[in-house]
């Protein structure tokens, strides 16, 4: 039941009314009101309210359909508003103020700048002579700036005469093109650009091809967003962000090819299908279960084109917040949002539409890895509400955590004095987060919870000591509080990570043993590739040319044994086949849900392994070694990109990430390039 009530209104009139139509002045503050309860139907009836103060409550947004036909003052501070927009449907508000919402940005100044013709004043602050600069010579640059986008690239595309279907795909094509390529003023006002460069496409597409304006417009999707120091404000961070290019918006003549490799029952010789994908594709093997959505280049330095030398190391999809869902299934699950790392940004991307959401920049950093976590905090009044936080790290050993919602960087951790090349964060304890360094050590911190105003308190729990540059780290999941395993530059380690111990700084406890080219047993090799397939399988890549192990947690390491730095032999389940190649740190990922494994080569191709037949037999307690080595299900081929007329070559795949599902393929590789594929 809402809490404002007619007899409310009456009451918190100023002075106190009997008539709804004779109130002018309402004062809503300190009632803890959410936009549920702002009743269009009873609003509707304050015909005559000129100054209506809502300020300290939990407003989100404004609801269409309040008809305040005479409202000229409007105070909304202290609230959770996230969009200014139905702020339109109040055309005589001369008044408005809407301080400490923490996710409004400058960005939003301009949209209402824009929408209300007659405001005067924003925030306490005379605004007329930028309005005017905003409506007039803003708008009048931009429509020029849309126009030449449409004259040069789209209008000779319509044929005399079109289908309804045909505009519908042109329509598409153009808003998505202009919206990338229109830049206008500084980078800090890139979404409100963007904002206004898709209602004035909207508008010249009505007028040129008799369409109409789409009434209910989608949701905003907001880019460029950055926090490049948490000292600085949201607005001041704004200004040192680059424009985001969507590189499958200007290369040229893409060729797709992907090819697959069927098991012992395969036909020699068969033929390949004809087909096109989104992405040009002009080869396609038969049955492919995965076809090129976006090829993006978004972490270029100085935003410039010709930048395809910045590495891509990382990418993890953002969780999905608690809807009333239990931890497993959450864990099984997640947004279509991407974040990844390369070079001195972090960008957040929809894999289904390519759109770069926010981009988030430090200019002395190079960025190696990225993880999610899932906090929930105090907003206000002792209320609680779960965000997702994103921390990031790199060259400069500091931990940045952003609050994505927010678009802020609310604070860092000085966690090494050299380069930090992994993160984790606990799946049982969501402040808590592991980073692997160059200094030889893997270092658990408390992040801590920040309050309402983001004051937050990091700590250090534990340190564990390696003896060569951690390169992978990975939680076993029957025992995630309880140990931790790394792929180092020299070997794979396990260490017991029990909090309940008094030693805050400790030794590995076992070390594994794995095959070596020779016959024997060896420990010391390059582990450059770990993660978990299931609860006990484990899959790792090592300098050993050719070859991915799979092998067994528990049948390898006896969590009774006693004594630390034991060597101890890798039980192998099955070999599998890879690239010949000797390079390294071209590392691997797994979908447990799906039982896939992913792995990219020195060639731009993507080796994926379906082992859902045999994670059966593997989990019998009596399941023996594979005999032969279990090849790729199915290989992704890079295709032929082209810039300029010249193909790109030499295309390393650093890192391939699937969602929970195995519903989108994040492939990040050396040449700037992330693609993104789907499976059909």
């Amino acid at each position: 039941m809402s809490k404002i009530t007619t007899e409310l209104l009456l009451e918190r009139a100023v002075p106190r009314s009997t008539r709804l139509r004779k109130i002018e002045t309402l004062n809503l503050s300190r009632l803890q009101l959410k936009t549920g309860d702002l009743d269009p139907r009873l609003f509707s009836r304050l015909r005559h309210l000129q100054k209506l103060d809502l300020s300290d409550n939990f407003l989100d947004k404004f609801p269409n359909g309040l008809t305040l036909p005479d409202l000229r003052v409007l105070n909304c501070n202290n609230n959770k508003l996230e969009d200014v927009t139905a702020l339109k449907q109040f055309p005589l508000l001369e008044e408005l103020t809407y301080e400490n919402n923490v996710y409004l940005t400058l960005n939003d100044d301009y949209k209402v700048m824009f929408l209300l013709q007659n405001l005067r004043l924003l925030n306490g602050k005379d605004i007329t002579k930028l309005a005017n600069h905003v409506r007039r010579v803003n708008s009048r640059k931009l429509t020029s700036k849309v126009t030449a986008h449409w004259e040069k690239f789209f209008r000779d595309q319509f044929p005399e005469k079109y289908t309804p279907e045909q505009v519908k795909s042109i329509k598409k094509k153009f808003l998505k093109s202009v919206q990338t390529n229109v830049v206008y003023g500084p980078s800090s006002l890139s979404e409100f650009t963007r904002w206004r460069v898709k209602m004035i496409a909207e508008e010249l597409l009505a007028r040129s091809l008799g369409l109409d304006l789409n009434t209910d417009p989608e949701p905003e999707e907001k880019m460029d967003d950055s926090e490049e120091e948490s000292t600085k404000s949201p607005e001041e961070a704004a200004e040192d962000v680059d424009q985001v290019g969507d590189f499958s918006s200007y290369i040229n003549n893409v060729t797709v090819t992907t090819s697959k490799r069927k098991r012992n029952n395969s036909k020699p010789g068969s033929g390949n299908k004809r087909s096109k994908t989104q992405a040009n594709a002009k080869e396609e093997a038969e049955d492919v279960s995965a076809e090129p959505l976006h090829f993006l280049q978004c972490h270029s330095k100085g935003n410039s084109r010709e930048d395809f030398k910045t590495q891509l190391w990382s990418c993890a999809f953002e969780p999905l917040l608690d809807c009333g869902a239990r931890k497993g299934e959450l864990l099984k699950s997640s947004s279509r949002t991407v974040a990844t790392c390369g070079g001195e940004s972090v960008c957040l991307i929809d894999c289904e539409t390519g759109t770069v959401l926010k981009k988030y920049k430090v200019a002395t950093e190079e960025f190696f890895s990225v993880a999610w976590t899932t906090l929930t905090m105090v907003i206000s009044n002792n209320r609680k509400k779960s965000h997702n936080i994103l921390a990031a790290a790199g060259r400069r050993g500091i931990v940045k955590l952003i609050h994505v919602v927010a678009d802020f960087c609310y604070g860092e951790i000085k966690a090494h004095k050299k380069p930090i090349a992994t993160l984790c964060f606990s799946p049982t304890r969501e402040t808590h987060l592991f980073t692997a360094s160059y200094d030889k050590r893997i270092v658990l911190w408390d992040i801590g919870i920040p309050d309402c105003d983001y004051n937050f308190k990091a700590s250090q729990l534990l340190r564990l000591e390696t003896l060569s540059i951690p390169l992978r780290i990975a939680l076993v999941p029957t025992c995630p509080d309880h140990y931790l395993l790394a792929g180092c530059e020299d070997g794979c380690f396990a260490w017991n990570i029990k909090l309940d111990k008094e030693q805050k700084s400790r030794p590995f406890e076992a070390v594994f043993q794995f095959p070596n080219e020779d016959g024997g047993l060896t420990t010391s090799h390059r582990v450059d590739g770990l993660a978990f397939l299931n609860d006990d399988v484990l899959v790792s890549k090592s300098s050993k040319p050719r070859c991915i192990y799979l092998w067994s947690w528990s049948r390898s390491f006896d969590t009774k044994g006693k004594g630390c730095q034991r060597t101890v032999s890798a039980v192998i389940l099955a070999e599998l086949e890879w690239s010949p190649t000797d390079l390294s740190y071209l590392t691997l990922s797994t979908c447990p849900a799906k039982d896939y494994v992913f792995c990219g080569d020195e060639q731009g191709s993507v080796w994926m392994y379906n082992l859902s037949n045999y994670s059966t037999a593997w989990s019998s307690a009596k399941g023996k070694r594979s005999d032969r080595r279990i090849p790729p299900t199915q290989i992704l081929k890079w295709p032929e990109l082209r810039e300029n007329g010249k193909q790109l070559s030499e295309v390393l795949i650093n890192n391939v990430v699937s969602d929970p599902t195995f519903t989108y393929l994040v492939v990040l590789t050396s040449v700037n390039i992330t693609a993104i594929w789907k499976k059909s």
